[in-house]
């Protein structure tokens, strides 16, 4: 919309550059150019402003397939207004000199004009298309028939309008027809989930059987092992108490020798120690009985000197030396000797 301004009477016009302005003055066109701006009088001014610029017109409308189902149409239609003298010739495009504000509305007359003529063709190729036909390739096959409608549609270049491009977005059934089709996709992406979740349960139960395996052949193998262990080590004690035993028995027949060696070794000791002995005794038995009993009673008195306590003195009187003088066989003379 135009940018009008007041001053003193006088109005000022400033358009947009993608506006196209024609202003009119007691019938004589003054401005036709996009992006003006000039001063001018409301009383006597007729202005009309063109879009130029591309615009965007969504649609949306039902059609019927040639298997009698209801279906939603979704397109995007893009034009522009390429001859604002004829746009502005056929349609309603002035606006208030005061507001800048359209009088009426040309841009609703061209949405109408392409909404119907895009239905109509979308109707007429949809009429004709199965629905599941049309739910995959109906969208190609109605913009196309679309695009080549409103390109050979004489009201559009008469009206100054071109059309940029069609696009179809979306042709949607109703939405029990949709679940309905829906259902066998469903179905089978189901059975291929299911069939999915069943091939790795049966994966994950032979891993679980293989795991099992494994740790009962691990336990027969330790049982194993552990029979030869238990195997192995009586036959080590039984080796062990085998080579005790006879370590055992040579070392008591060693003993038994040693004692024996040791009981003759005395036994003949004491056997030449004895008759070293009695040759000792037979030979001092012989020589007390050679020798006569003045010596006999020396050696007794001897022995016996020997065998008493030790006697500092001893005082003897003349008469027990006389005795004993004469027990040894001497002459009362040979004292005083």
């Amino acid at each position: 919309m135009a940018d009008i301004t007041r001053r003193f009477g006088w109005r000022h016009l400033r358009s947009a550059p993608t506006a196209h302005i024609r202003h009119h003055k007691r019938g004589r066109l003054v401005h036709d150019g996009r992006g003006l701006s000039f001063w001018y009088r409301s009383l006597s001014a007729a202005l009309s402003e063109v879009p130029v610029d591309d615009r965007e017109l969504a649609m949306a409308f039902h059609a019927r397939t040639s298997d009698f189902q209801d279906v939603a149409v979704q397109a995007t239609v893009t034009y522009r207004i390429s001859d604002p003298a004829e746009a502005a010739d056929r349609l309603d495009f002035s606006v208030d000199p005061d507001t800048g504000s359209w009088r009426g509305a040309p841009l609703e007359q061209i949405a109408t004009l392409l909404t119907e003529t895009a239905q109509q063709h979308t109707l007429d190729v949809l009429a004709r298309t199965p629905l599941a036909v049309a739910l995959v390739d109906g969208v190609a096959s109605v913009r196309g028939r679309v695009a080549a409608g409103l390109a050979a549609e004489p009201r559009l270049p008469a009206t100054g309008i071109d059309v940029v491009a069609v696009r179809v977005v979306a042709i949607r059934p109703e939405a029990e027809v949709e679940r309905a089709l829906r259902t066998p996709a469903r179905e089978q992406i189901q059975q291929e989930a299911d069939r999915a979740t069943y091939e790795r349960r049966a994966v994950a139960v032979e891993r679980e059987r293989a795991i099992a395996e494994n740790e009962l052949a691990s336990q027969i193998e330790l049982a194993r092992r552990e029979a030869q262990l238990i195997d192995q080590r009586g036959t080590n004690t039984r080796r062990e108490a085998e080579e005790k035993a006879a370590a055992d028995g040579v070392r008591t027949e060693t003993e038994a020798a040693r004692k024996v060696r040791l009981a003759r070794a005395d036994a003949e000791a004491a056997r030449e120690t004895g008759a070293a002995r009695a040759e000792a005794q037979a030979a001092w038995l012989r020589v007390h009985d050679e020798a006569g009993p003045g010596t006999l009673h020396a050696l007794a008195v001897t022995r016996l000197a020997e065998n008493l306590p030790r006697i500092e003195s001893i005082t003897l009187s003349p008469d027990v030396l006389t005795g004993l003088l004469t027990r040894l066989g001497r002459p009362e003379g040979g004292a005083d000797a």
